[in-house]
């Protein structure tokens, strides 16, 4: 089993940024790749970045390309997602995943954390 703890997150005025943490324990995620989605209220989960355990590869969602970094301390058991020029429509729970997989167009994982709330004011 994995146990995922996110911090980070916080209220944010339109245009600011946050960097969210992820901290592992119970497994190395050395050999995991990692994710972070979310959920605004109302709405379904949806993916929003994962990286990749053998190549350190990104993927990220279309709308947060180009705004939102993912990276990992394999040393540390920690995963980030840096968020920049952060807009009211990013506001959700963001939720850090591990052993995540891609099947067909949807992500998946197989381990969860409790999330951490964003919002962002505009």
């Amino acid at each position: 089993q994995v146990q995922l703890v996110e911090s980070g997150g916080g209220l944010v005025q339109a245009g600011g940024s946050l960097r969210l943490s992820c901290v592992a324990s119970g497994r190395t995620i050395s050999k995991y790749t990692m994710g972070w989605f979310r959920q605004a209220p109302g709405k379904e989960r949806e993916f929003v970045a994962a990286i990749t355990w053998r190549t350190s590869s990104p993927y990220f969602t279309d709308s947060v390309k180009g705004r939102f970094t993912i990276s990992r301390d394999n040393a540390k058991n920690t995963v980030y997602l840096e968020m920049n020029s952060l807009k009211p429509e990013d506001t959700a729970v963001y939720v850090c995943a591990a052993d995540a997989f891609l099947e067909a167009t949807m992500w998946h994982a197989n381990y969860w954390g409790q999330g951490t709330q964003v919002t962002v004011s505009s």
